[in-house]
């Protein structure tokens, strides 16, 4: 059976995930950036920490906010979570096609 968390535990556990966020925030993007060489830390290793992060539960609105914040800048730096190209296109612009390649029936 696990312990009910007290007071104190819950503390150490915001104080915990909130050193996390600082240290994701302060080392994320210059990892990112990387160096010639690419990255240093892939896009897909940030994501899962972040995700571990969402996964805890604990999560005060503030600490929600970071990690969301984060997860947005992430998106600029990993094009596999963008939207494809065909998804951007307004609603039925895959429909229009030159006069002459309709069909007339």
């Amino acid at each position: 059976m696990d312990p009910i968390p007290t007071a104190p535990n819950n503390a150490l556990l915001a104080t915990f995930i909130d050193q996390d966020i600082a240290h994701i925030r302060r080392v994320m993007e210059p990892s990112l950036l990387g160096d010639l060489a690419g990255p240093i830390l892939p896009p897909a290793y940030w994501r899962g920490r972040l995700n571990k992060l969402l996964d805890t539960g604990h999560l005060s609105h503030a600490q929600l906010c970071a990690v969301d914040s984060l997860l947005l800048v992430l998106t600029q730096f990993d094009p596999a979570d963008s939207l494809p190209a065909w998804k951007t296109l307004p609603l039925g612009a895959h429909e229009k096609r030159p006069a002459h390649a309709r069909r007339v029936r």
